[in-house]
């Protein structure tokens, strides 16, 4: 396990490494977010949600990405050469990270945090990265020690994922699958994005019939248990649109993303419902199991808890079952006493 420091950085979904500046081939500002276009010559350019423009000749052609946006633009037919990030199984399943990623065709340059070959980035002779953003302007797995080698093989595009409604990283990652050469016409697009915004209002639907139940988004380690900050996560912070009455932690660091907590006070906080961190990087349910404190919770001990896709693929067709998923769930949880 890593250091306690890089380890909290890492759960924080805040300690994403420093970039310096872009590359002299990303330009200025554009026009507008998001917009990318090809002028004379088959020019391209994409702001990102650094409001920093790449401004190519033409359009990239050799992707990299974080494993989950790779995953994301994957779902608009727009391949990616190579991936970082975990993309290793998760209790024998493909991990929810990769979505629908073929992860055995694709280079991967590292799987853990810190971990970035930059030997075999230059060997794809790279044309663009994207990575998302926790909170930006820092790319989410790019780490500190080599940033500047990265950024000298090709330029970079951050999504943020943070502080932020859903809604956001899910137009935004369209819009970049667009500008990449996606149809968001194609019926595969278009009934994913149906299937969402059933799943949407049917959310919407059991948080209201279910009024007053409390759910808690939480992940863990060996020394601490982890309170989610809702208002810090794009997706949590949606569902409280919704009419999800969440638990709130309390900030714990500059992060402000969750509350440590020994797991003596794991009962800090009364919950009905307990999504829990589902990344490779968390605590299994064994490991959870084998904790005292966490087995006494009372949503525990009812069996009421659900994965939580924390670092899901931002695309419609990704959310749209994590959102049938907690629907389901909300309806069928019971209030329990405390």
């Amino acid at each position: 396990m890593a250091p306690v420091m890089s380890r909290r950085r890492l759960l924080t979904a805040g300690g994403a490494l420093g970039l310096g500046s872009l590359l002299a081939a990303c330009g200025g500002d554009g026009d507008a977010d998001g917009e990318a276009r090809e002028a004379g010559g088959g020019r391209w350019s994409f702001k990102d949600d650094r409001r920093r423009t790449v401004s190519l000749d033409e359009a990239p052609r050799t992707l990299v990405a974080f494993v989950s946006a790779a995953a994301a633009l994957h779902d608009y037919g727009v391949a990616c050469d190579g991936v970082f990030g975990p993309t290793e199984p998760v209790d024998g399943k493909p991990n929810p990270q990769a979505g629908d990623l073929d992860v055995a065709k694709l280079t991967s340059l590292g799987t853990r945090w810190g971990q970035f070959n930059v030997e075999k980035y230059a060997a794809l002779n790279p044309d663009l990265l994207i990575s998302n953003m926790f909170p930006g302007p820092d790319l989410w797995y790019v780490p500190q020690e080599s940033h500047k080698k990265i950024e000298a093989l090709a330029p970079t595009v951050g999504i943020s994922v943070a502080r932020t409604s859903l809604l956001n990283p899910l137009e935004r990652t369209a819009e970049l699958a667009e500008a990449l050469g996606a149809d968001l016409g194609a019926k595969k697009v278009t009934d994913a994005r149906a299937r969402f915004d059933k799943a949407v209002e049917t959310l919407r639907a059991a948080a209201a019939a279910n009024k007053g139940l409390k759910v808690m988004a939480i992940t863990g380690d060996n020394d601490q248990f982890y309170v989610a900050v809702p208002d810090s996560y794009a997706d949590l912070n949606y569902y409280k649109d919704l009419g999800v009455e969440f638990v709130e932690g309390k900030k714990s660091d500059e992060w402000g993303f969750w509350e440590f907590l020994s797991w003596e006070n794991a009962d800090k906080y009364h919950a009905d419902l307990i999504l829990v961190d589902n990344r490779s990087s968390a605590m299994s349910a064994e490991q959870l199991d084998a904790k005292r404190t966490w087995r006494q919770l009372p949503a525990v001990k009812a069996g009421q808890t659900v994965p939580w896709a924390m670092e899901e693929r931002y695309s419609y067709a990704g959310y749209a079952p994590v959102l049938e998923r907690l629907a389901a769930a909300v309806e069928k949880a019971e209030k329990l006493s405390a």
